[in-house]
């Protein structure tokens, strides 16, 4: 046998092991193998065709586990295979010359087959540990979730709705200002999915009936105007003002997610799960782990302290600080516009960020995920969320905006804004033509699409010299005693709508 021929058979047995020893004469040692890799080829086929939620089924953490240890063994026994095929040959025979070009290719053959396994290891580890740095659900905190079975996860219910926050919480900061706040309300069978998204500047927030913050505020979340004017007291302080006050909750501290998701979920009618809280800078940081994100900037958007920086208009792709300062920015602007273009960057993101993509810069989109995200979902729920998501994904999505003309921000309308969710609730579990706006104005009532990663593009909200009233301090306070905004057809929209094109 050549050289040539040493080779062919080696490389055959990399893909059908056993092949090498049937050609050296090792019948039944090749029959074995190469049986028990066909054997192991319909099992799995069979484990992937007759498991219900096969992609849950692979983020729990002991499958996570058992694939890591799999894999290492494998390869090692791919390795073994290699260097034993090579063996069962009789490289001997050949010229020096001949086994030296064998021998190195037969070594380099080996080293190869081992690669795909140590990858697949290492990818599968980087998962599960980012995976359990994000959801290491404390037990303190699995109370109302302790009826989650396999069966039924989610408790016969035809909805979960979780709260997607946007945090400008860095080490330079304390506390956490939560100005982008959306609630994903979405249907357990179809993934249909409705986006409610809450402006930051809310007045006069109402708390739940016989809640501590409820007996602090009765008439509403009111406290005296800060030193510059500006107030402490809009939807986006909630979190941060009951972590600062641990006496209303009788010494518990860190009360201000539950107290967020409790008030926001009383806001809308709803029964909130989970929250997902993402940080803005982690937010650009993921962004840049995919590339960029290929944007139509619609007008030039002016950023930083002194006006000094300018995202220029037209239709390129961003990088992860342009990206944000786009989504985020309140200069010659409001919170509306910007909750606009936040929808935008996350439409754009949703779209560009396939699974190709992140494969290719997997390392670097975990470690951004890693930093990105801080939720109380339980990490055993986490199987059932990922089919979950798969379906959202194909399903129409929907959003809501309650920004004027809607809704009054400086005196909102509570039953209103129920009303409107529960309608909205209602239209996306019969998906039809919607109209394309709730208001005449694009930087007024444009739908804001969000996920997880979409609410960290609302780190800080802006004031605008066209609409100033749209900010905190000059929101206008007097308006008409039990005035009613009439409710715009099509309050929910689809999410891309008046982005331009990218």
């Amino acid at each position: 046998m050549g050289a040539g021929a040493v080779l062919g058979w080696l490389a055959l047995s990399a893909l059908a092991p056993g092949a090498a020893h049937l050609r050296a004469g090792w019948r039944r040692t090749g029959l074995a193998l190469l049986g028990g890799y066909l054997a192991a080829l319909v099992a799995l086929l069979a484990v992937a065709l007759l498991t219900r939620n096969l992609m849950g089924a692979l983020v729990r953490d002991s499958s996570m586990t058992a694939i890591i240890a799999g894999s290492a063994v494998l390869g090692l026994a791919w390795f073994a295979l290699m260097v034993h095929s090579f063996v069962v040959l009789r490289p001997g025979g050949l010229s020096q010359a001949g086994q030296i070009v064998t021998g190195t290719l037969a070594g380099l053959l080996a080293v190869a087959v081992v690669l795909p396994f140590a990858w697949a290891a290492q990818t599968v580890w980087i998962s599960r540990q980012t995976i359990n740095d994000i959801f290491d659900q404390p037990a303190v905190e699995r109370d109302a979730r302790e009826g989650v079975v396999a069966d039924d996860p989610w408790a016969s219910r035809e909805r979960v709705n979780i709260l997607l926050l946007g945090g400008d919480a860095d080490d330079h900061r304390t506390g956490v200002r939560t100005d982008s706040m959306n609630v994903a309300s979405i249907d357990v069978r179809s993934g249909a999915t409705v986006l409610f998204s809450l402006p930051r500047n809310l007045e006069d927030v109402r708390f739940r009936p016989g809640t501590p913050m409820a007996e602090r505020f009765p008439n509403g979340f009111r406290l005296p105007p800060d030193p510059g004017g500006g107030r402490s007291d809009l939807l986006n302080s909630v979190w941060e003002y009951a972590d600062a006050h641990p006496e209303i909750f009788g010494g518990r501290e860190r009360q201000g997610a539950r107290v967020l998701m409790d008030t926001i979920g009383y806001t809308l009618g709803l029964k909130i799960d989970w929250y997902a809280l993402v940080n803005m800078w982690g937010f650009a940081r993921l962004i840049d782990a995919i590339g960029g994100v290929r944007l139509h900037v619609e007008q030039d958007v002016v950023f930083g302290r002194y006006n000094e920086g300018l995202v220029k208009a037209g239709t390129r792709r961003l990088k992860g600080a342009d990206a944000m300062w786009y989504a985020r920015s309140r200069t010659f602007s409001d919170d509306f516009t910007r909750m606009r273009r936040q929808r935008c960057v996350i439409g754009a993101l949703l779209e560009q960020a396939d699974p190709a993509t992140v494969l290719t810069r997997f390392h670097q989109v975990a470690l951004a995920t890693k930093e990105l995200i801080r939720t109380d979902i339980p990490r055993d729920m986490l199987e059932h969320l990922v089919p979950l998501a798969l379906k959202v994904k194909n399903a129409e999505v929907t959003s809501v905006q309650f920004v004027p003309p809607l809704i009054n921000t400086g005196y909102p309308d509570w039953e209103r804004i129920r009303e409107i969710t529960k309608e909205a609730i209602r239209d996306s579990r019969t998906p039809r033509a919607r109209a394309a706006t709730a208001a005449p104005s694009p930087a007024g009532s444009v739908a804001l699409g969000a996920t997880a990663s979409a609410t960290a593009t609302g780190a800080t909200a802006l004031p605008s010299a066209a609409t100033p009233a749209a900010t905190a301090a000059a929101t206008p306070r007097a308006a008409p005693s039990g005035a009613r905004s009439p409710k715009p057809k099509g309050a929910a929209q689809g999410l891309s709508e008046g982005c331009g094109g990218v």
